[in-house]
């Protein structure tokens, strides 16, 4: 800051206490806003520490104090109130939030250092395709062992072993569709194989490359292929004076929401107790796998329809295309498998932002949702502690928290935010 200049017959000793006195009441004015953020800390489900020190590099300049206030909320409280005052109000949440995030990111993000180490890699024509465990390796060619050429053969040329697909397979993708199929079907005949969509998913090296087979989709994580799905953040403006009961299972705690003229919340579906994975947990409004022979938004448009009943028009409108989120993830099936013989989840998420129409109610059409709810910001980070009692879908929470860091509801000071960012895309995202 320049100091200002000395009227003519002014003495030295008065510019100084001018100068002094001016850059305590700038001091002050810094403070205050400051120090009344800090009264959020007595209101419930927030928290606010604050720190203010010095900044030595200043002191020529202003002597202002600078705040550490941590930070949990960005003043663009996107998911959060909008108050419309000017002042934009922020929330105030404990540092245990980030770590809650982490957890919820982590938890699709497992694979342990033993079973890491010990994975081999399903190749065809060389090209890397999945990573397997050996015990599932041998399952696979034993399963096709009743032929002279079996369909998944274990190769032992080199020092490292590889799952590949034998000349019984083909060359072909409807070959190697069709011999690979032949495999599966006899494991959940088995019962080894669970869940059977009648899907197709497309194998390939990465999205872009053209697939060198098709599996099924109740299948791919057992050759540990990637899978991509589409994960969509239904997000709707309530006018809060309006806001009732009729079309939410559960209502937000939200701080001052007398003052807010709007709300924005996130449509929320509740999953159908028949289905074999997950049944009644929590969910996105929609979601779904990206089938072979379908674009993104074709998916997106035909997925909208199908679980929510989301009509074309509404959804081309209101969708946004909002990045992608990658985990790998070793599931044991919560050790119906025996040791060893669980399978690698290599998935790539393409997210999407939807806004509805605020007077929208979606409808459960295919029997996979029981009901719809909206939630507001309160609610998701409520829902983020690992003790949380009605969990969401583990693989939905990268997507959920990615829109958190993406929309500014969560501010890029708070603590442990580049961890978060960098873990959301821990798997091959490719």
């Amino acid at each position: 800051m320049k100091r200002p200049s000395p009227s003519p017959g002014t003495s030295s000793a008065t510019i100084r206490l001018g100068y002094n006195f001016f850059t305590s009441l700038l001091t002050m004015a810094t403070l205050r806003p400051a120090s009344s953020l800090s009264a959020l800390g007595n209101l419930r489900h927030h928290k606010c520490v604050t720190h203010y020190h010095v900044v030595p590099s200043l002191l020529h300049r202003s002597c202002a104090a600078r705040s550490t206030t941590r930070l949990y909320s960005s003043t663009k409280d996107n998911i959060g109130v909008d108050h419309g005052r000017g002042d934009d109000l922020q929330r105030w949440y404990p540092p245990s939030l980030m770590d809650h995030m982490l957890y919820r990111i982590k938890e699709v993000n497992n694979v342990p250092y033993h079973i890491q180490l010990n994975l081999i890699n399903f190749t065809v024509n060389g090209r890397v395709l999945g990573k397997v465990t050996p015990k599932v390796a041998e399952r696979l060619t034993s399963a096709g062992s009743s032929s002279s050429s079996p369909i998944f053969e274990l190769s032992t040329a080199t020092n490292q072993p590889t799952l590949t697909l034998g000349n019984a397979a083909g060359t072909t993708v409807e070959q190697r569709t069709k011999a690979v199929a032949s495999v599966m079907e006899k494991l959940h005949d088995e019962g080894y194989i669970t869940g059977w969509r009648d899907e197709l998913y497309p194998v390939a090296e990465s999205f872009d490359s053209a697939p060198l087979f098709l599996i099924e989709r109740a299948a791919a994580s057992l050759l540990g292929v990637l899978e991509y799905g589409v994960h969509i953040n239904g997000l709707v403006d309530y006018d809060n004076s309006s806001l009732g009961d009729d079309n939410v299972e559960q209502q937000s705690i939200t701080t001052n929401t007398s003052t807010s003229k709007k709300m924005k919340k996130m449509w929320m579906a509740r999953r159908s107790k028949t289905k074999s994975k997950f049944p009644g947990f929590l969910d996105h409004i929609v979601a779904g796998g990206q089938p072979a022979g379908l674009s993104l938004m074709d998916n997106v448009v035909k997925e909208c329809m199908e679980e929510a009943g989301i009509p074309p028009e509404i959804t081309r409108r209101g969708i946004q295309p909002a990045g992608a989120i990658s985990y790998e993830n070793y599931d044991d099936e919560e050790g119906t498998k025996s040791e060893g013989e669980g399978v690698m989840s290599r998935v790539v998420l393409f997210c999407f932002d939807l806004v509805l129409p605020s007077d929208f109610i979606p409808s459960a059409n295919d029997g996979e949702v029981e009901s719809f709810f909206t939630w507001g910001l309160d609610d998701i980070a409520r829902s983020m502690d690992p003790d949380y009692d009605d969990p969401i879908k583990p693989n939905c929470y990268p997507v959920i928290i990615d829109y958190l860091l993406r929309s500014g509801a969560i501010s890029p000071d708070s603590p442990k935010y580049l961890d978060i960012l960098r873990t959301l895309r821990s798997g091959s995202c490719s």
